[in-house]
């Protein structure tokens, strides 16, 4: 058994506002028992201008106030904090990485996972999205150790890819991560279905913390935060506004979910 929370946001320009509220969701989730927090694509910044996100871009581990105050909350809290999707340096100054990391109750970042499929639409709604003119595409995948099972680390657009959740799987993922801040347009239709059949074919559970609500340049994120486990089954989810989600992941139902249905066995490609 492994208890586990996911943080929704509304996060804002304001990186000490959106700072300070991770440590009051954390906290609270913490005080409810959760082992492993895991917070929502761009949770310290969500702001008018790529050249303020490319301001506060860290070293992922180092010592930037980002960085810092997850460690901080991990060691002071005894949890793991998975940061769901930050800007991290590359050599481009101009494009950092859009970076989950897992920081570990002793405040070491255990692994990190710099996003591979960047959002780049056009959506029916006017709204324009370039994501790969303000960032660096990722290229590798990350597994890493909570508790004895591992994990797997996404973000949000990548659930659209189900070839990166196969990897995953491969690679001994028990829970695949997905971060996110879906827009409002696209969310309602495919925020759940997406997330359901990531962890019904891959018989895996799902941590998918997001942003919720109006955000600078017009933006506004879809929410419905949401733990699934391999049946397909959302276990818990979040209403409307900035709150928390928890939930027991039992790993003896996912062996016998798998023994059930051998899908992953029956493979052939």
């Amino acid at each position: 058994m492994m208890r586990v929370s996911v943080v929704q946001l509304s996060s804002q320009a304001d990186l000490q506002r959106n700072l300070d509220k991770v440590v009051e969701l954390v906290s609270r989730a913490a005080e409810m028992g959760a082992e492993l927090v895991a917070l929502p694509e761009n949770f310290a910044f969500m702001g008018e201008s790529e050249d303020d996100r490319r301001a506060i871009a860290e070293d992922v581990p180092g010592e930037g106030p980002i960085v810092k105050t997850l460690q901080t909350l991990a060691r002071e809290r005894g949890v793991f904090v998975l940061a769901g999707g930050m800007p991290e340096k590359s050599t481009d100054a101009a494009k950092p990485f859009n970076t989950s990391a897992l920081v570990a109750p002793n405040g070491a970042v255990l692994a990190k996972y710099r996003k591979v499929h960047l959002f780049d639409v056009d959506l029916p709604d006017g709204t324009t999205l370039r994501e790969s003119g303000s960032c660096t595409p990722g290229t590798e995948t990350s597994v890493a150790e909570v508790r004895g099972k591992k994990l797997g680390m996404t973000i949000c657009y990548d659930v659209r890819f189900p070839e990166l959740y196969r990897r995953l799987v491969d690679a001994g993922a028990l829970i695949v991560s997905v971060p996110a801040a879906f827009t409002l347009t696209t969310g309602k239709d495919h925020w759940l279905p997406l997330l359901r059949a990531r962890a019904i074919e891959n018989q895996v559970f799902v941590l998918a913390p997001a942003q919720t609500g109006k955000h600078p340049r017009g933006r506004q994120t879809y929410g419905k935060s949401a733990i699934i486990d391999p049946w397909g089954d959302v276990i818990a989810q979040c209403g409307e506004g900035e709150g928390i989600a928890t939930a027991t992941l039992d790993f003896a139902y996912q062996e016998r979910v798998r023994a059930a249905l051998p899908s992953l066995r029956h493979r052939k490609m």
